[in-house]
């Protein structure tokens, strides 16, 4: 725990057999984590018995592939039905380092900010950690659209390394949202319309073939529909169109994870 805060680390995992050992000890080294839930989403590598054989770590396996926003779906149910009052997602490719665990927990815990993001932009050392150059392009423009449409002035919103206390996550309606990579989208704006402040940290950049990454074709894909999440919550906040789940609440719990 820290300051009295129950941290739950959650890590929605697919085809991470490589990698989980090392992400989920690291985990652990950090002395303020009381539980780490591990949600796999139909791996087709070892993924579910490596994580099984890990001590203290609480694996859920998916029946069948919801995609990565479901996948997440279920983390945070879990999360917050095992009492979490943090809850940060790490995964478990070893993309994203855990030291940043207690640094993220602090900004939340101290009620600095209800929600951290691990920003691999700045300090300026992204090109240099393996981010493919194209990727970075894409990282700039779309950050700097959604800036401007969200009302923000955040140094990326695609990292997937991110620290949300218990009251963001009960007061978002995450039902609604996609189940693929564009969720994460969907939810800072979600948190951004509901007025809840966002802190960053500098996370180092890793790429290696074991890190997950999506290809071209679908990265298109998520830049449209990042551009899409953005011009309808411009348009909201305007009044040209309607909320939508920008500003639903959730449903009452009691529904499955699967």
């Amino acid at each position: 725990m820290y300051l009295g805060k129950k941290i739950v680390v959650v890590m929605p995992a697919y085809n991470a057999a490589r990698t989980v050992r090392q992400t989920y000890a690291e985990v652990l080294e950090q002395g303020i984590v009381d539980q780490v839930i591990l949600v796999d989403d139909r791996s087709r590598d070892d993924t579910v018995a490596v994580a099984q054989s890990l001590p203290g770590l609480v694996v859920h396996a998916h029946e069948k592939n919801r995609g990565y926003g479901g996948n997440q779906k279920t983390c945070y149910r879990l999360a917050l039905a095992a009492g979490a009052d943090i809850v940060i997602m790490v995964h478990p490719d070893y993309q994203y380092t855990p030291k940043l665990i207690p640094a993220m927990a602090s900004i939340i815990a101290n009620g600095l900010h209800p929600c951290v993001l691990a920003s691999r932009i700045l300090g300026g050392y992204a090109l240099q950690g393996g981010m493919p150059l194209w990727k970075y392009v894409a990282n700039r423009f779309l950050t700097f659209a959604e800036n401007l449409l969200l009302g923000a002035k955040l140094s990326e919103y695609h990292t997937g390394y991110r620290a949300f206390s218990r009251e963001i996550l009960e007061q978002l309606d995450l039902s609604g949202n996609s189940d693929d990579f564009i969720f994460d989208n969907q939810m800072l704006a979600q948190i951004l319309w509901h007025g809840f402040t966002i802190a960053e940290v500098s996370c180092p950049t890793k790429y290696f073939k074991e890190a997950s990454s999506i290809n071209f074709r679908r990265s298109v894909q998520y830049g449209c529909g990042c551009l899409l999440v953005g011009t309808h919550f411009r348009l909201a906040k305007w009044g040209l169109a309607p909320a939508g789940r920008l500003s639903s609440k959730p449903k009452p719990a009691g529904t499955s994870c699967d």
